[in-house]
């Protein structure tokens, strides 16, 4: 008979399981640095040896890195879903972004339709802090800052939808969009009426979430989004009448 007696796993392959979860659910994020090896093995019940062997078995399948004299982190190829050639595409050609936009727009609406559902308490608190953070960044006028959150904002609502797919691939996404490659997220908050509108916004996704409505938690993401795209085209088309005009001056002016 092919059965075999059931035996406990080894306490390595049982931390092996922990980190591999807590990877794949995006509670550890790529770059995350591990605490220091006693402090882990504390925290796990473990011996450092059982842990050794596990977080071993971890960089073999590429999950973890060692940095010299810095420690055990999570590999930053987690991120990376995309390969150079195709990143130095989209950042060559201005269809990417509104291809971008239009991809953010369904998968975002769905994610946020996905935790106005399913998403807990504690998920629902993680939004409402980051948004109040928001709101205070820009009443201090603090336009850097105010774009970060925002990218937290709606990765915070990625993370609450519960789909470990999704939650990888838009992680992937933005990780671009923090590089630039799509475009510049901080040309969003320049203008203080630009800015206005999307604090605006994300008040009303923020007050869908918290009432737990679906159906408008999804609207007002789509609703954003349209809004961010047309303001990138208003801000592409300015800058090509910018040229133009530019252009005109020189000649009137005999400037070459």
């Amino acid at each position: 008979m092919p059965f075999q007696k059931v035996q406990t796993d080894k306490l390595s392959i049982a931390v092996v399981k922990q980190i591999e979860l807590l990877i794949l659910r995006g509670i550890l994020r790529p770059g995350e640095r591990l605490p220091p090896e006693r402090d882990l093995a504390d925290r796990l019940g473990v011996s450092r040896p059982s842990l050794r062997e596990a977080i071993a078995e971890l960089q073999e399948q590429g999950l973890l890195s060692a940095k010299a004299g810095s420690g055990i982190y999570v590999a930053e190829v987690l991120g990376s879903a995309f390969s150079p050639a195709l990143i130095r595409l989209f950042s060559s050609h201005d269809e990417a972004v509104f291809d971008y936009l239009s991809f953010r727009r369904d998968m975002e609406g769905l994610a946020a339709e996905r935790t106005a559902r399913l998403g807990s308490d504690s998920d629902l608190k993680v939004i409402q802090a980051i948004f109040d953070k928001m709101e205070t960044a820009h009443t201090r006028n603090a336009t850097e800052e105010e774009a970060h959150l925002d990218a937290q904002f709606h990765m915070a609502i990625i993370e609450a939808s519960h789909n470990v797919v999704m939650l990888h691939m838009m992680r992937s996404m933005y990780d671009l969009l923090q590089q630039g490659v799509f475009y510049n997220r901080q040309m969003m908050f320049q203008q203080r009426a630009t800015r206005e509108a999307i604090l605006d916004q994300h008040r009303t996704i923020n007050t869908a979430l918290q009432a737990r409505d679906p159906e408008r938690a999804r609207d007002a993401v789509q609703q954003h989004l349209s809004f961010v795209r047309r303001s990138m085209e208003d801000h592409q088309k300015a800058a090509r009448n910018e040229a133009i005009a530019q252009q005109r001056l020189q000649h009137e002016t005999g400037q070459t």
